[in-house]
């Protein structure tokens, strides 16, 4: 690991400021949430910052507010609080459900909200230090090499599935990210603040140098919405999902009014299935409509060589998921 300055800004403004004058006088800057990623890839020299911007000491950062139009929370909220918070247990299920499950208990505690959103993929070959398309070359190694838990939807020129299992959860949910930057503050609907490669294959989403992403704002659920987030994991812990399904649904007794249903693991942002949603719209909820849903829910998969098993895995998780709310 290369030596580095450490700065801890009082408020966002003021962290903005300093990321913006690293950057001004070239050098380069990592900022740090919890830190339990960035840590790691300084430890393998993935990423080799000259200055490390710590948000921990920015206040009210971390909290969960009601309002009249739904509920804020704060970037750096650790996962473990968010998981247990009790309004967002109740009013959000599909939410506390994602961050409960990330990782390990101990990363849980200290990794944030907006960590989990903004870490970089989890590919064998970008971790290990390959030149690749997120690592300044111009090769995505998985095509043609190790891919069993690369991506079956939107691949190309990358193949990566985005790792966060919060982002899936708050796409469905319909969730607004407030970012601020050094040009004043913006808000970007989370299904727009991940991108695929095909529009920068080096990055996986909108933030801007110096900008940092600070609250996720929810709008507020009707009584009737009920929500929940499944995974697949290749091993008990401490891994990501090889395929996860995020669904909300606002409902009638056993009839879908609307439908949000949104995969993880399968694809380099958190995948959308708006014909899914359609299907089930105006629907009875029924093991029958819910096996429609999961065959519908591959449709236009395009797996590579060795990962072809993620087509039935994400068909029957879907099916599985959408059978809870029968």
């Amino acid at each position: 690991m290369k030596a580095f300055t450490n700065a801890s800004p009082r408020d966002l403004t003021q962290a903005v400021t300093l990321i913006r004058q690293s950057r001004d006088a070239s050098r380069s800057v990592a900022i740090a949430g919890g830190g339990s990623d960035l840590l790691g890839m300084m430890k393998e020299r993935l990423v080799t910052p000259d200055v490390v911007v710590h948000l921990k000491a920015v206040k009210n950062l971390d909290q969960v507010k009601q309002t009249k139009d739904g509920v804020t929370i704060g970037g750096l909220i650790t996962l473990d609080a968010l998981g247990a918070h009790p309004l967002i247990r109740k009013q959000y299920t599909v939410l506390a459900e994602a961050a409960e499950g990330v990782a390990t208990a101990q990363i849980r505690n200290v990794a944030t909200l907006a960590g989990n959103l903004n870490q970089r993929p989890w590919c064998w070959y970008y971790r290990n230090g390959f030149k690749c398309l997120k690592n300044g070359g111009t090769t995505c190694y998985s095509v043609t090499g190790e891919n069993e838990f690369h991506a079956i939807f939107g691949g190309g020129p990358s193949y990566i599935v985005h790792p966060s299992d919060t982002a899936p959860a708050l796409v469905a949910l319909d969730a607004t990210f407030r970012i601020v930057g050094p040009d004043g503050e913006r808000r970007v609907p989370a299904a727009e603040f991940f991108t695929l490669p095909t529009v920068d294959p080096a990055r996986e989403n909108v933030l801007k140098d110096a900008e940092v992403l600070a609250e996720i704002v929810l709008p507020a659920r009707a009584a009737s919405t009920r929500s929940t987030y499944h995974k697949i994991l290749d091993r008990e812990a401490w891994t990501h999902a090889v395929v996860s399904a995020a669904v909300v649904l606002d409902m009638n007794k056993d009839v879908v009014r609307t439908a949000r249903v949104v995969l993880g693991g399968v694809a380099p942002i958190p995948w959308r299935l708006p014909e899914v949603e359609k299907m089930l719209a105006g629907q009875r909820m029924t093991p029958d409509l819910a096996a429609k849903a999961g065959e519908a829910a591959v449709a236009g998969a395009r797996p590579l060589a060795k990962n072809g098993y993620k087509v039935p895995l994400t068909r029957n998780m879907v099916k599985r998921t959408l059978e809870g709310f029968a």
